[in-house]
């Protein structure tokens, strides 16, 4: 965590820098527009973050505007997935709902080095926020509620699939599996909060209408109350989950220009 929050500052002072360094080409640009889309990576996601797309507007040869899109899945860091040798399924034990966010943006983009026409990398830093639309849907499991020690009887399976409560879904070794992604998105719930985005991209445009580069930088997320992602035992929910969200993120993208 330290080493986010030192990467976050020393953003901040490059980007209050950058108006002691000259671009290495005073040349106005000759696109007005650009619009990229790519995949995230970031340390608050799985192997693939998520999506994004960004709209960009040139203002003049230093500054842009952009407005865009970013949709990802956010985990709990203690999220581990297990698996039942039973039945071969693999789940996250404790987990009671998926978190997807849709976070649209609006920020402000400034050229550090410019790059020349035909060939080269252009350094952009950039500042960006805006609402975050947390997507609360519950994760549900198949657990196994049969009934095996009642002699005399025949043996009936009894499997449900149902979200994870710890309470009831205590037995590990009943958890056959998850349910499909799906399951219970008719229970979704809606959580409001915001973001705080900046970063540094270094964008790569051998011709002068496409553009392709990697994006990397800090954001943060804040939501009024503790958003439920993982449940346990003996452990308030509260204590157990988060309503700030740091992370750091890499985004690759590709796009055109106008």
């Amino acid at each position: 965590m330290r080493n986010l929050y030192s990467f976050g500052f020393c953003l901040f002072a490059l980007l209050g820098a950058t108006s002691q360094v000259q671009a290495q080409s005073s040349d106005e640009p000759s696109y007005r527009k650009e619009f990229t889309y790519g995949i995230n990576f970031n340390t608050r996601g799985g192997l693939i973050g998520g999506v994004a797309v960004r709209s960009t507007r040139v203002l003049d040869e230093k500054w842009s505007r952009f407005w865009g899109v970013e949709g990802v899945e956010v985990k709990h860091p203690k999220e581990q997935r297990r698996l039942n040798p039973n039945s071969g399924g693999s789940f996250v034990y404790g987990k009671s709902n998926y978190l997807f966010v849709l976070r649209p943006s609006y920020g402000m983009q400034r050229v550090i080095f410019r790059k020349a026409p035909e060939s080269g990398v252009q350094v952009n830093a950039l500042l960006g926020a805006g609402p975050s639309i947390g997507l609360l849907m519950p994760y549900y499991i198949y657990y196994d509620y049969t009934v095996r020690e009642r002699p005399g009887v025949a043996i009936q399976e009894d499997i449900r699939s149902e979200q994870y409560d710890p309470m009831i879904n205590s037995s590990e070794a009943r958890i056959l599996d998850r349910a499909p992604l799906f399951s219970g998105a008719s229970q979704t719930q809606v959580k409001v909060g915001a973001h705080l985005r900046g970063a540094l991209s270094f964008e790569y445009g051998r011709y002068r209408d496409a553009v392709a580069g990697i994006e990397t930088g800090f954001l943060f997320e804040l939501y009024p109350k503790e958003l439920m992602i993982l449940r346990a035992q003996n452990i308030d929910d509260k204590t157990l989950n988060n309503k700030f969200f740091p992370s750091v993120y890499l985004t690759l993208y590709i796009g055109h220009r106008s």
